[in-house]
This record gives C-alpha cells, sequence and structure tokens, in this order.
C-alpha cells in the first residue's frame, strides 16, 4: 500500500522563523534548536558558508530551495536564509540510554529511516507513546519536518516522548549495540515472523518508507529481520499501521514478563 498523497503544510508562523543570515549564525552559536535551515539555491559568501559549517556542527539540516519558497513565507528581508525554530527539544541519544537504564527499565527506541510523510510520523509518534516507547531516532536529512502539523498528528504525543535528531543511523546503531541493545528490522520477506522475536530485553526496532523500505546497508546492521504475517496477498501495510502492531507486540511481551 502506498503512502499518503503529500498534503500541502501551512505556512509556518513569523514568530517560528529566524530571519537573515547574522540572525541565523547566532541562533546556532547560542545553541538554539532549530527545525532546519532554509537556503536559497543561488546564494554564496562567508556568512552563507558559516551558516552551512554551524548547522553541519550542530546536525540541522539544510534545505537548498528557490527563493519563492521563501516568499511564501510573506517575508523579504530574508537575506536567502532563514531558519525555523523547533518544535520539540531534540535530545542525545547516550543521554536517554543512560535515563533509562538508571531507571531501572530496558529501553525500546524506534528507528524512522526514510519516512517522510508527517501525518505518519505523527501516528507513528502517537502509538509510540501509548506503547512505552523510550525515544524515537530520526536522520538529520531525509525525513519529514516534526513542525506544527506532525505535532497536530501525534496528538502531542512528540511533545512528550523523546526524540533523537542522528546524522547517521548507522553509527547510531553502533551506539546501541554498544549498549547491549539488540536492533530488529522489519522486512515483508524476511522469514522470521514477528511472534518469533523476543522484545522484552533491550530493543531498538527499525522501520523504513513504504516505497523504499529500509536503506540495504542498514537494514545488515540489524540483529533480526522479521516480517509482519498477514493472510491476503498485498504489497504491504501502512507504515504507520505496521508500527503499531510491532509496538503492541513489544509491549504484550513486556507486560506479560
Amino acid at each position: 500500500m502506498k503512502s499518503f498523497r503529500q498534503q500541502p503544510q501551512s505556512r509556518p508562523k513569523k514568530s517560528s522563523l529566524v530571519i537573515g543570515r547574522q540572525k541565523v549564525i547566532s541562533a546556532l552559536k547560542e545553541g538554539k534548536q532549530l527545525e532546519r535551515i532554509y537556503l536559497v539555491q543561488t546564494v554564496h559568501g562567508p556568512e552563507i558558508e558559516e551558516v552551512k559549517k554551524l548547522a553541519a556542527l550542530h546536525q540541522v539540516p539544510i534545505n537548498k530551495v528557490p527563493v519563492e519558497k521563501l516568499n511564501g513565507f510573506n517575508i523579504t528581508d530574508h537575506e536567502g536564509c532563514v531558519a525555523l525554530v523547533a518544535k520539540i527539544q531534540y535530545q542525545d541519544l547516550q543521554d536517554v540510554l543512560s535515563h533509562v537504564v538508571e531507571k531501572g527499565e530496558s529501553p525500546l527506541l524506534l528507528i524512522l529511516d526514510g519516512v517522510t510523510d508527517i501525518r505518519n510520523i505523527g501516528a507513528i509518534a502517537r502509538t509510540a507513546y501509548c506503547c512505552g516507547v523510550h525515544a524515537i531516532l530520526i536522520p538529520d536529512k531525509g525525513v519529514g519536518a516534526l513542525n506544527e502539523d506532525a505535532i497536530l498528528t501525534s496528538a502531542g504525543a512528540l511533545e512528550k516522548i523523546a526524540v533523537c535528531r542522528v546524522n547517521s543511523l548507522m553509527k547510531a546503531v553502533d551506539t546501541l549495540h554498544l549498549n547491549g541493545i539488540r536492533v530488529f528490522a522489519s522486512e515483508m520477506t524476511a522469514e522470521t515472523s514477528i511472534f518469533d522475536c523476543d522484545f522484552r530485553d533491550p530493543a531498538a526496532i527499525i522501520m523504513g518508507s513504504e516505497e523504499k523500505g529500509i536503506y540495504p546497508a542498514l537494514m545488515k546492521t540489524a540483529d533480526t529481520v522479521f516480517r509482519i504475517p498477514m493472510a491476503g496477498k498485498f504489497e504491504s501495510l501502512n507504515v504507520s499501521v505496521a508500527a503499531g502492531m510491532i509496538l503492541y507486540e513489544s509491549m504484550k511481551q513486556r507486560m506479560q514478563s
């Protein structure tokens, strides 16, 4: 089943924007959490290079866009550079893991690879929070913006659950392995059934996009690849529905242990 057709996103409020090159540089230097930076494709110069350098340092994604994109924000003094203030507070992965272990709990994490539809992300976050997931991991590129629309779709769950934005999901998996966390990947052609997986111990589950699935190199890092059995032959499940099935199975196991 293909993902939903992308719907137009609402225009961000001016109060949620950092407008202009120097203001964006200052925000980055001050450590202000930014969702992403928009740079007009044709802009260049020392200030733009500094924006790129600082954005890479703080793992803030940059989108190269036509000038019409920024003009569509109903602003004119942008100098080809606008940042969107993050609506949620991203957390460090190792800090989250340490906190969970200190509480005496078994970590359960969800990794989203290439999931771009904000309604799917919101729905996944809502189910994840209800099922006891400790954190959602997303890459700093190739993921839908966690903006007001995403938070609304999640019914506020994105403001309650820890979200870790990383510059490499593969490096994040290395961190998980170093912390004794077993990594599972959902793939419809896998031989192992979800019912044969043990989610009671520390676990992280990778979910890929409906169209491309999990990136092959990332798939190879998984300790176990499993499938969700289906009675009828069909192309695939919606990613948020599949995540719900997997997370409720993990919650059931943990409640019964």
